[in-house]
């Protein structure tokens, strides 16, 4: 139960009339009590149906936990690629000037 009114002079002044009892409002279906609720004990059926619920949840973690750990591998492994693409054309350039320079002084090749 939850109470509620205007909580202006008449509070101050302990006028209760104006205070109304109000329902508590709850998407549980008629008759389901919450697990949590003080002196409750939950019955198989609402600990089976919260463990499902939880497994549920689990799962869903779980896929976009791995779909965003996927993302993240080919993001890295774009990268990685294009670093060989350019090492191996900084590899290119430096045998074809190291090749230059064995020409020019005679030197041979390592």
């Amino acid at each position: 139960m939850a109470v509620t009114g205007d909580e202006t002079e008449s509070a101050a002044t302990g006028d209760m009339s104006t205070y109304q009892i109000c329902s508590p409002t709850s998407s549980l279906p008629h008759g389901m009590v919450m697990a949590s609720s003080p002196g409750s004990v939950p019955s198989p059926q609402q600990l089976a149906e919260e463990a499902t619920r939880k497994r549920e949840l689990r799962l869903m973690k779980n896929r976009e936990a791995a779909k965003k750990s996927r993302h993240w591998k080919r993001e890295y492994m774009k990268c990685v690629e294009s670093r060989v693409c350019m090492l191996e054309v900084q590899n290119r350039m430096l045998s074809d000037e190291l090749g230059i320079l064995n020409d020019i002084y005679g030197l041979d090749a390592y």
